[in-house]
């Protein structure tokens, strides 16, 4: 099998959005895991990857690399560059199935834009990205994948009074790297013709159906809303919802303090930065059109050239079609879960989220349950249930796909128990969790201990490992 060509498609389209940039050499690289079904899919022979000719390419050694610029509204607050502080675009290629996707080495060194940063990454952030991508993958959520995690044989000290761990890389697989902050990097600093090259930029790779501007937001804006209904059935919360961490292909990216519900709460937060609460659970819906909003601010002068107020009026009758596009995916999606024949209404999902988060039931468990016929027993009063069930069958609900509501998923308290194993040396507790949220609709005995919640779930605390 002859390895794919990498190339620099972005870098030659759009040159002022990126500078060429090496990766650091790590002293001592070895793999820590090898996603070898995605090696296949990109066009990879695994066995080459593991060799010290693949561990060069997958460091970035002998390859010309690239940091892309871009901006973004952090907190909510404008931040007019940010960029690939620790990363290095790889390039491109094309896979087996003949969609382009880039290669994306995070953990490689300081850049231009690492901004008084190191630029190196420690090895649990960089499991986690690989456990959390690996699972949402086989929920059918769009996301980016970890091709491998390599370790660098460097102590990294992730914050300050924390015990350094072993130094890492990840090498990321995604759609592109072209972000809402690519964009807001264009129009902040670069001016119309830059945001022109980089709407057409991504019309030609990821919304072809899309002719114009103004046909490209609500081609993401559809995207966002599709992705962002399906975080919220499976009671994932990102945690850092920038606008420099939403993609225009919709597919979510840049897992770092992110968790999983346990018990359904809507202002649910386990970001240790996020400490006004502002990516909470029950707030990333409502996060996703702001983000767009600032996306459209991007395209305003290109939308119409002689009269903003037109441009403003154009994008905001756009975006007026997000909550509506929203509801529908969710509708759709908890239809699945709850094994209804058409969308679910809102009175009756608004209704079961209520009761899950009024008697403190988890989330994950309680669609697994439903589908099995053992709900009732999570609630402390059944009664409330069992009426709301009622509704449920007299909808035409209850016929439950086996692959519709996982039974694992990375648990907060067992991923975070995996990372700390693979702290001190010990890889087959993180090494069972990705094969386990690999298949995760299936009840293999051997991960039977991870299927339930554990022990300070609800206290649990991410870092982003910068």
């Amino acid at each position: 099998m002859e390895p794919p060509v990498l190339a620099q498609t972005y870098a030659a389209a759009l040159p002022e959005l990126s500078v060429p940039w090496p990766a650091d050499a790590p002293p001592d690289p070895e793999l820590v895991w090898l996603n070898e079904e995605l090696a296949r899919e990109l066009g990879y022979d695994p066995e080459l990857l593991r060799s010290p000719e693949g561990i060069a390419l997958l460091t970035g050694q002998g390859v010309e690399t690239t940091a892309q610029a871009y901006a973004g509204h952090q907190f909510g607050q404008p931040n007019p560059q940010l960029g690939d502080g620790r990363a290095v675009l790889l390039g491109d290629l094309v896979d087996t199935r003949g969609r382009r996707r880039d290669l994306h080495l995070k953990g490689s060194g300081p850049t231009p834009f690492a901004r008084s940063g190191d630029g190196r990454a420690p090895l649990g952030p960089m499991l986690r990205e690989a456990v959390v991508g690996e699972f949402l993958h086989a929920a059918g959520v769009p996301t980016t994948r970890a091709l491998a995690v390599l370790s660098t044989g460097e102590r990294i000290a992730p914050r300050q009074g924390v015990t350094p761990e072993p130094g890492a890389v990840l090498v990321r697989v995604a759609a592109s790297h072209l972000r809402v902050g690519t964009f807001e990097y264009a129009a902040w600093n670069l001016g119309p013709d830059a945001v022109r090259g980089l709407v057409d930029h991504a019309i030609e790779r990821h919304h072809p159906e899309a002719t114009s501007p103004l046909d490209l937001l609500e081609a993401v804006m559809n995207a966002q809303a599709e992705l962002l209904a399906q975080w919220m059935l499976l009671g994932f919360v990102h945690g850092v919802m920038n606008t420099d961490n939403m993609t225009i292909s919709g597919e979510g990216i840049d897992y770092g303090p992110c968790a999983f519900l346990d018990v359904h709460r809507r202002g649910a937060v386990f970001s240790s930065i996020d400490r006004g609460g502002r990516y909470a659970y029950g707030s990333q819906p409502g996060i996703g059109l702001w983000n767009l909003s600032r996306f459209a601010e991007t395209l305003l002068a290109v939308l119409d050239e002689e009269d903003p107020n037109v441009a403003v009026e154009q994008a905001t009758a756009v975006l007026e079609g997000y909550v509506t596009r929203y509801r529908e995916a969710f509708g759709r999606g908890l239809a699945v879960k709850l094994g209804l024949p058409a969308p679910a209404g809102d009175e009756l999902g608004d209704e079961l989220f209520a009761l899950l988060e009024e008697q403190q039931v988890d989330h994950t468990r309680f669609f697994r349950a439903l589908a099995d016929g053992e709900a009732a027993a999570l609630f402390a009063d059944p009664a409330p249930f069992t009426a709301w069930h009622e509704r449920l069958r007299g909808s035409g609900g209850g016929d439950i796909a086996p692959d519709a509501n996982p039974v694992v998923i990375p648990r907060n308290v067992h991923l975070d128990s995996a990372l700390r194993a693979a702290h001190l040396g010990d890889l087959e507790p993180v090494l069972a969790l990705l094969e386990a949220v690999s298949s995760p609709f299936e009840h293999p005995a051997e991960h039977a201990h991870l299927e339930g919640p554990g022990e300070g779930g609800e206290d649990f605390l991410t870092f982003c490992g910068t």
